[in-house]
């Protein structure tokens, strides 16, 4: 892998600390979790130390799934081709179709492949939280601002809504993630468009994408503040993914934007909690004393080549930020590990986590374990360019309901079931 040669420091630096600090009392089996529907008051979470606790004090392991290739899209998630992303998709469909027809397509898409349904199951499953992934998309028209209204000319947040409020009712907490930020802060494709790492821009565009996603956030602190079906705010996803710098340079960037942010989302919202993600090494984020940040969790994610490289970084992440309560955002078993071995790592050193992902309609998805619905038969692939527009919409409509077109792939019960028993 890639990152591999990160870990011969992580090496020497385990060596020299290993016998300072004791890891007692980090096992997520004393944690008492709400198993009954609904929330109250006293389920709002904070962290107290390495833990996140509610109201009451209970201690509380967020074991979560992801929503992902619902509001946002990655091709191999998505039942599309002809098109590289989610920028692509939206332009040639208005393109081709009009704004208004363009969305009645994406519409249908989003009501038939999250419903309450969905949320049955993952509860039933006995994961107690759910990330959103979204993009700045669903809720502007484009990259100046625009906003998209609802039939009462306001700014139209009644997808997220509709999942907290439906969350809320089923004892689901919720991650609220910004996965494509204004101006796209990664040159990845699942940012929303590939090579667009316009967020960190040194010039006046850049810093109109960054008022925007400031205003964005203010937004959506200020809707849910106080609710205590929402989680955590995740800030922005995988900050300079993929971007060709040096590590100096990427930590400088996301350093300076995240405290921008995390500014903006206490000014809305005092109470929530923050998740800022180091991504693939430990170093990427600051101390949070060093920057008074306050009521946070670090997130890392991870891609692991071997059970020893992926035990060391768990405890090294750990030993790091002893004092900060961790989230092991995404991870994979590769070669040698095991998604056992990965399970027993997080429970031993007080990692909350998250599954990727709960379903996805790509075409590579009944081969992997990456998700817990798919089908067997594949997914009519809707061709952006060329298909009408009620043939995408037939591929977009109710054959992407879960109860429908898909099946359990098998990874639930094999690889994850044991690691839900709270």
């Amino acid at each position: 892998m890639k990152y591999v040669k990160k870990f011969t420091a992580f090496i020497l630096m385990s060596v020299l600390l290993f016998n300072c600090f004791s890891f007692a009392g980090f096992s997520a089996t004393d944690s008492a979790v709400k198993k009954s529907a609904g929330f109250t008051e006293s389920d709002f979470l904070h962290t107290e130390g390495k833990y996140l606790v509610n109201e009451n004090g209970e201690k509380v392991v967020l074991k979560v799934v992801n929503l992902r290739a619902w509001l946002i899209f990655e091709e191999w998630l998505f039942p599309y081709e002809e098109v590289s992303d989610n920028y692509e998709v939206i332009t040639v469909l208005e393109e081709r179709f009009g704004t208004q027809k363009a969305y009645e397509l994406l519409n249908t898409y989003y009501d038939n492949t999250v419903t309450e349904y969905d949320l049955d199951c993952i509860k039933e499953m006995g994961f107690n939280c759910v990330r959103i992934p979204f993009w700045f998309r669903n809720f502007y028209y484009d990259d100046n601002g625009t906003k998209i209204l609802n039939d009462n000319g306001e700014w139209d947040f009644s997808r997220l809504d509709w999942a907290v409020n439906s969350c809320f009712e089923r004892g689901l907490y919720v991650i609220l993630d910004m996965h494509g930020a204004v101006g796209y802060q990664s040159d990845a494709p699942h940012s929303g468009k590939g090579k667009s790492c316009g967020l960190f821009e040194k010039n006046e565009k850049g810093e109109r994408y960054r008022e925007l996603t400031d205003e964005l956030w203010t937004a959506i602190a200020t809707r849910y503040r106080g609710n205590p079906a929402v989680a955590m705010y995740d800030l922005l996803n995988e900050p300079m993914c993929d971007v060709e710098c040096t590590e100096l340079e990427r930590r400088q960037n996301n350093e300076a934007e995240y405290s921008r942010l995390y500014d903006t989302v206490r000014k809305a919202d005092p109470e929530h909690i923050i998740t800022l993600e180091c991504i693939w090494t430990m170093f990427a984020l600051p101390h949070k004393a060093l920057k008074n940040w306050t009521n946070v969790v670090y997130q890392v994610h991870f891609y692991q080549n071997s059970d020893f490289i992926f035990n060391l970084f768990v405890f090294l992440t750990r030993l790091y930020y002893f004092n900060t309560p961790l989230l092991m955002g995404e991870f994979y078993p590769h070669k040698t590990t095991t998604w056992k071995n990965c399970f027993n790592t997080m429970d031993k050193y007080g990692f909350n986590w998250m599954l990727w992902t709960y379903k996805a309609t790509g075409h590579l998805m009944w081969s992997s374990d990456w998700c817990l619905k798919g089908s067997k038969d594949g997914f009519e692939r809707a061709k952006i360019k060329t298909d009408s527009f009620d043939e995408i919409k037939r591929k977009w409509g109710e054959c992407q309901r879960t109860e429908i077109g898909f099946q359990d792939t098998g990874h639930y019960d094999k690889n994850v079931k044991a690691n839900l028993n709270f």
